[in-house]
């Protein structure tokens, strides 16, 4: 909700409120309405501040993660694994992304994932190409790191996830 969302609900509260107060009968069932409308808006919005998707893009139930974070897993190992490594812990000319992801973030994952990134000193050429243009990528890419992430707070373990069925509308 913006900022002028909730002010203009929050001032239509207020006169439905003073409506009410006087006992003014002029708009029998808008009140409770308005001042449900807000009471559903708080609550989205506190259960949106709770859980950020970026912190936690994966679910897990009894044992099982979530069908796409599953799909990012086999998406990874079909695309990532190459260089960095097998469950994202890392090779010797590429980092691992389970740290990764840790310290960048899904801003600074996607950047690096769509724009390539280059480290080239006298020490070390590290290139890694851009993927911006790969369908097999970036139809994915939020699934890739919702499994980077889930591996990163340590709720998958290595190896191939018991994974829960794929959603019927998906």
């Amino acid at each position: 909700m913006t900022a002028w969302s909730k002010r203009f609900m929050s001032e239509v509260v207020s006169v439905a409120a003073l409506a009410s107060f006087l006992g003014l009968g002029a708009f029998p069932g808008w009140v409770p309405a308005a001042v449900a409308q807000e009471k559903a808006a708080d609550a989205a919005a506190s259960a949106e501040e709770e859980v950020d998707w970026e912190d936690k893009p994966y679910e897990m139930v009894d044992g099982k993660i979530d069908f796409g974070t599953y799909n990012g897993f086999r998406r990874y190992h079909a695309s990532c694994h190459v260089c960095h490594g097998p469950d994202g812990l890392g090779s010797s000319y590429a980092p691992a992304l389970v740290d990764s992801v840790k310290r960048i973030g899904y801003d600074g994952y996607l950047d690096a994932v769509v724009n390539g990134l280059k480290d080239v000193n006298q020490a070390q050429q590290l290139v890694m190409p851009s993927f911006g243009e790969d369908p097999n990528v970036m139809n994915y890419v939020d699934d890739i790191y919702a499994y980077l992430k889930a591996r990163a707070d340590g709720v998958l373990g290595r190896g191939r996830p018991d994974h829960l069925p794929k959603p019927k509308d998906g």
